[in-house]
């Protein structure tokens, strides 16, 4: 299989999704601090997960589901801090590839400058910028108790809010499983959006 064949399918959430609780809970640790993996489904992830729950077709509870995903982001975000406290110079000098963009970083240092370390949380809800922002924070040596409360709280307002939205809707909408393709274009229109926005930002700045 082709990389652009494996990244095609690591990125469809229903195929994720469909591969059962682990498959998700690798993913959201993934793209929650290994720059290599800012590609991967994220919000709508977390949503859709919530949404097949509530529905029946995946086989777990809420407070299972829950419980997964909230130690994926926290462990996630926390192996990207780590990396970026002890490899940190060695990613900011390291040339683009296909799976890393300078501008990544680029985009999260000035998010950073904006919102200081408010960052941290609001960056949960932000594509691209929720992968390198541990990093980031490690890079800037941030102080671990600091750290562990933003992550923590972050992980818990982001895996709760878009799970347990998700899971609303699909125990009072069950009808809504045959419309979830709906449901990955509104947030894909959300992301393109986002990007596009921060990459004019920074190149107004």
């Amino acid at each position: 299989m082709e990389i652009s064949e494996i990244i095609k399918y690591l990125s469809d959430s229903k195929e994720i999704i469909g591969l059962g609780l682990w498959a998700v809970t690798f993913v959201v640790f993934a793209e929650n601090g290994l720059f290599f993996a800012f590609f991967l489904p994220g919000d709508y992830l977390l949503f859709l997960t919530g949404i097949f729950v509530g529905t029946g077709f995946l086989k777990a509870t809420i407070f299972t589901v829950l419980l997964y995903l909230f130690l994926a982001a926290v462990l996630g975000s926390l192996t990207g801090f780590l990396f970026g406290r002890f490899f940190g110079s060695t990613l900011e000098n390291r040339p683009d590839k296909w799976y890393f963009k300078k501008k990544h970083i680029q985009s999260t240092e000035e998010f950073f400058e904006k919102y200081g370390n408010r960052a941290l949380i609001i960056s949960r809800f932000l594509p691209y910028i929720r992968t390198f922002a541990p990093i980031l924070a490690g890079i800037s040596k941030m102080n671990y108790p600091k750290y562990l409360f933003l992550n923590v709280t972050g992980a818990a307002l982001w895996v709760g809010l878009l799970v347990g939205g998700g899971y609303y809707f699909g125990v009072q909408f069950p009808w809504i499983i045959n419309y979830v393709h709906y449901v990955i274009l509104f947030f894909l229109a959300i992301t393109t959006f986002t990007v596009i926005k921060g990459y004019l930002n920074i190149k107004k700045s």
